[in-house]
């Protein structure tokens, strides 16, 4: 189970309507509602600036929150919606939706490597390039990972890549992208890089230079 579930607070929120919504703006707030769970629709309303903090940091709709209300037991959400005003692009309301311990979710994961000192394309000079510090994956809500371990031991040569199927993922989680997608490459040092393109341009300069002897 993942550690560290970010908690979101909000308040209930008593009036519903257009007017009401109104008033919960004014007073710098964002409406919401909360569905799902074999449980009556909540209304809540959110601090704006703790709201667009949220929606700034990314992933907003793939994050699963620990919803906290005063008067509520706290419940796990994930955001199926957020209403933006069309001319600001501002958020005016925002859907959550309950979750059960069996319900399936996208999510990203993080990424920690290991086997870094016993690296054989690392220990060669190799540098290790992360394409992917985060997978997203379909999980189950009661057993999300707290990370993705991978393996470094299995990249042994400078140029190898590192791929999904070569990284044992939990049991009861999947990629939700279908073809086999890096996750780090072991390329060469940038002095080394330089060094092979002055070979190759030198190289490059002798046929060229053979040729024209050739033709004369």
């Amino acid at each position: 189970m993942a550690g560290e579930i970010p908690d979101l607070h909000a308040q209930e929120r008593t009036g519903t309507g257009k007017g009401a919504a109104r008033a919960v703006r004014r007073a710098h707030l964002v409406p919401g509602i909360v569905f799902g769970g074999d449980k009556e629709p909540l209304a809540i309303q959110l601090p704006y600036n703790a709201l667009i903090k949220r929606l700034k940091a990314g992933r907003f709709k793939s994050t699963l929150f620990n919803l906290k209300v005063d008067g509520h037991e706290d419940v796990r959400v994930i955001c199926r919606d957020v209403q933006r005003d069309i001319v600001k692009d501002l958020p005016t309301h925002v859907d959550f939706m309950r979750l059960r311990r069996t319900t399936k979710i996208n999510l990203f994961i993080h990424v920690e490597f290991e086997g870094e000192e016993e690296c054989a394309a690392l220990r060669k000079g190799g540098v290790l390039t992360l394409v992917r510090p985060e997978i997203e994956l379909v999980v189950t809500a009661g057993d999300i990972p707290e990370k993705i371990t991978v393996d470094l031991t299995k990249m042994e040569n400078i140029g190898d890549t590192l791929t999904i199927s070569m990284v044992d993922l939990p049991e009861g989680t999947k990629p939700t992208i279908d073809r086999d997608f890096v996750i780090c490459n072991i390329s060469a040092p940038s002095a080394l890089r330089s060094q092979e393109d002055d070979e190759d341009e030198d190289q490059a300069d002798e046929v060229e230079a053979e040729e024209v002897a050739a033709e004369e």
